[in-house]
């Protein structure tokens, strides 16, 4: 089968508000052909997210402590539990057209896993997945946390959250992912140092293409 042509956005510093907004409008232009595969890379504003299984009492702060903290809450509209989004989180939404060889949700998550996997270990990183969930770990905790949507016509969106160097003390305003006690890590923590974001970029679009059979990105 061919190669897709893939196209990658990185507007920066997003509002998740913004984000959500964005992503509904790519995957009714991925839906009518106007654009190809959409890959989007960037970052959020303190984030906490509500998957369509949250547990109301895995978030921990109320509403005074969020706003004295600039923590914002939305119900995401994906799968999964609550999680935390920030500074220093590389944040991928894919918006495919799984059609015609990929309409397994079940494998598509396995698929996003395994390039988390890739994309750590070519900083020198063992991740690996879990039995207790989805998502991609290290022996020191939680490394990249996964939820998507699937929408009619099998578009898909949400993604990915990587912890590159963020601030792993706002997680402790949740329990990520539902699973108490389960700790968090990132590539700061483990490494030393965070990969500069052109760096990383470049690694994440290249694993993701290779994996899901894109050309190289268009303009």
């Amino acid at each position: 089968m061919p190669r897709r042509p893939l196209s990658v956005l990185e507007p920066g510093l997003v509002p998740y508000g913004e984000a959500l907004e964005l992503q509904e409008r790519l995957v009714v232009q991925r839906r009518s052909g106007e654009i190809p595969d959409t890959l989007v890379l960037l970052e959020h504003p303190h984030v906490i997210t509500m998957g369509s299984s949250t547990d109301e009492a895995h978030v921990l702060v109320d509403e005074a402590e969020r706003a004295r903290r600039g923590i914002e809450l939305f119900k995401a509209g994906r799968g999964g539990d609550v999680t935390y989004h920030g500074p220093g989180q590389a944040v991928a939404y894919p918006i495919l057209d799984l059609k015609p060889d990929r309409k397994d949700l079940h494998a598509y998550l396995r698929d996003l896993e395994t390039w988390m996997i890739r994309v750590v270990a070519s900083f020198g990183v063992e991740g690996h997945r879990s039995d207790e969930g989805t998502g991609v770990w290290t022996d020191q905790g939680k490394l990249a946390a996964i939820g998507v949507r699937v929408s009619s016509g099998w578009i898909t969106s949400h993604g990915v959250a990587l912890n590159v160097a963020a601030d792993l003390s706002y997680f402790e305003t949740i329990i990520p992912c539902g699973i108490a006690g389960a700790g968090v890590t990132s590539l700061e923590k483990e490494i030393g140092t965070a990969p500069a974001p052109d760096v990383l970029s470049a690694a994440l679009v290249r694993h993701f293409t290779d994996l899901f059979g894109h050309e190289l990105p268009v303009a």
